[in-house]
């Protein structure tokens, strides 16, 4: 089967023919990855001309969807001056002089299959109130340079190439975007549209697990931002293992379940049973248009289901239900019903309403797990990054609280501090 390209975060549809057995040849583990792939020695980064340090790729899947549309827009804006970096965690006290890559070193590129260019997403954004007016038209020529570098994805109807094909395609785009502009490195970041959970037993990989596998290829650290399989692909495990690679995943926390890991140990550590939490989303978009398909809004309640089993030890009664509303557009309303026990039985209830705009409250999440892991790459850090689960549902390492998530987070701005 596969699906049309979504206006909002692309999501490629699965492919169809013979499978590979891994993502190619990767770097002797503990090494240093340079821009072709191949090992290099740890150590300082490579200079431009003039002795400028070399600057940091960011290369989104997904790339012309309204999370990589907000965080490039964005991530200029910062740079510029412009505005303030609000929702930015890792510019913030604690996060300075962590040899964090600067926001006028960032360079965007990525895929997508949507050929929608990225300033005029950016006017459809702005148009919708999520970004400013008038930015869009002041950041035209930084826009234009990052759709430049987008290269087409896959795979799309009717595309006859298979796996490895598809892997080897997609690892030549990022290794050509890194030398080309002489970065350092380049993360990529997945934040297209959720695909639904492979098949047991499928004989091809799904698109996410394509790509993470030619980052994997290209030398490149990848943050998995959606619930897809992205590395978690059992075909995947010993290249990853092998890659020396740094990675990060999956799920970003950033609204609705960031509410509840907030909330959910508020009731463990009173001592107030939780008998049911409930809980509804209501958003437009290409997110709700994607999430409309069951299989998607599955993997997406997997991750919303298991950060309270996480916090509360078991999971309570209830649901929750995401509704496409196109009418929404980018924007989303998520309810909360929380039944709860207190002193003596008696029967209580909290109820929450969120409302906010996903693109807004993500980008610069994003921004923030490419910085991170770019620095955490040039420290030398290989396989899941540890303090990266605060930003994540269903983190890779880490504990699950909110609380000690951040107090990791520190930990690793101070480990990195120590080998800027």
């Amino acid at each position: 089967m596969t699906t049309t390209p979504d206006p909002d975060r692309t999501d490629p549809g699965p492919a169809t023919g013979p499978r590979p057995d891994a993502a190619g040849p990767a770097a002797p583990h503990g090494s240093r990855t340079g821009s072709a792939g191949n090992p290099s020695p740890a150590g300082p980064d490579p200079a431009t001309a003039a002795g400028q340090p070399a600057r940091t790729g960011v290369w989104f899947i997904g790339a012309r969807g309204s999370v990589a549309t907000t965080a490039v827009t964005g991530g200029a804006a910062l740079a510029a001056g412009m505005h303030p970096p609000t929702g930015m965690v890792t510019e913030m006290p604690p996060f300075a002089d962590c040899g964090l890559p600067p926001l006028d070193g960032l360079v965007f590129g990525g895929h997508d299959t949507n050929t929608c260019p990225l300033p005029k997403r950016a006017e459809a954004l702005a148009a919708g109130g999520v970004l400013p007016h008038g930015l869009p038209a002041a950041l035209r020529a930084e826009l234009a340079a990052a759709d430049a570098a987008i290269r087409p994805g896959g795979p799309q109807r009717g595309d006859t190439r298979t796996d490895e094909e598809l892997i080897t395609a997609f690892a030549a785009d990022m290794t050509a975007f890194t030398r080309e502009h002489g970065l350092a490195r380049t993360v990529v970041v997945n934040v297209a549209s959720t695909e639904p959970a492979p098949a047991p037993g499928a004989d091809r990989l799904p698109p996410s697990s394509l790509y993470a596998a030619a980052a994997l290829r290209a030398g490149c650290p990848y943050v998995n931002f959606t619930p897809s399989t992205g590395l978690h692909h059992p075909r995947l495990a010993r290249a990853a293992a092998a890659s020396g690679l740094p990675w990060a995943g999956r799920d970003g926390k950033t609204g609705q379940t960031l509410l509840r890991s907030v909330l959910a140990p508020m009731f463990l550590q009173r001592a107030l049973e939780v008998r049911a939490w409930s809980g509804s989303n209501v958003l437009g978009g290409g997110d709700g248009a994607a999430l409309a398909e069951p299989a998607a809004a599955a993997a997406k309640n997997a991750g919303k289901a298991r950060a309270l089993t996480d916090t509360l030890g078991s999971a309570p009664e209830g649901e929750t239900h995401i509704d496409d509303v196109p009418a929404m557009g980018d924007w989303k309303t998520a309810w909360d019903h929380v039944a709860f026990d207190g002193f003596l039985g008696t029967r209580m209830f909290l109820q929450t309403i969120w409302q906010g705009c996903d693109s807004a409250l993500a980008a610069p999440l994003v921004l923030d797990l490419a910085r991170l892991t770019a620095a955490a790459h040039a420290a030398g850090t290989t396989g899941p990054v540890p303090g990266l689960g605060f930003y994540f549902k269903d983190p890779d390492e880490g504990p699950p609280g909110l609380t000690e998530q951040w107090h990791a987070l520190l930990a690793l701005a101070e480990r990195l501090r120590g080998d800027a």
